[in-house]
């Protein structure tokens, strides 16, 4: 299969151009995912401000969300992106690789939003009741419960669209794990 082109700036329309310029003044260069939706003229705008809206989770959590969930879909590129991300944001190498399990030992709370995430992903949110408690006991919110569905949409669209098109990951990949 011919991989899915990813587009140069100057065959991408002005305004993803615009966009294109804004991600590598602030990132250092434009992800691959990113420019892939410059083919379409609207994609790549509708995308970036949905992604990038308010939400109730912390850096961190957003991580152990996308983490999760890019695992059970199987996108190498999130796993990739998501890895370096987390790091960042202060995970460790070993931490990634738990929370891309559905798992968090090292801290409740972030155990309890892996394992909702996992399922959520696995079941197509049709999470048992008990995981749905045990997110609530940890503290999270019904608010919280709202943005984690906003947060696994987005998540899912990055792994639907990359598994789709098999853009070229650009991050370092992420360890394949058992």
């Amino acid at each position: 299969m011919q991989r899915f082109k990813v587009p140069t700036r100057e065959e991408v329309s002005t305004n993803n151009q615009a966009i294109f310029d804004n991600l590598k003044n602030k990132l250092g260069f434009v992800p691959n995912i990113y420019a892939a939706m410059g083919h379409s003229d609207n994609a790549l705008s509708n995308y970036l401000q949905f992604s990038g809206g308010a939400t109730s989770f912390s850096k961190k959590e957003k991580e152990v969300i996308d983490l999760a969930i890019s695992e059970v879909n199987g996108c190498s590129y999130c796993q990739a992106a998501h890895t370096a991300i987390a790091k960042m944001n202060g995970f460790t190498e070993a931490q990634t690789i738990e929370l891309r399990k559905g798992t968090a030992s090292w801290d409740t709370k972030l155990d309890v939003l892996a394992k909702i995430s996992k399922s959520i992903a696995e079941t197509r949110g049709n999470v048992s009741e008990d995981v749905k408690q045990k997110f609530y006991d940890a503290g999270y919110t019904q608010a919280n419960l709202v943005d984690l569905v906003i947060a696994a949409g987005i998540i899912n669209i990055t792994n639907t669209f990359h598994n789709l098109t098999e853009v070229e990951i650009d991050f370092p990949e992420a360890p394949k794990i058992a």
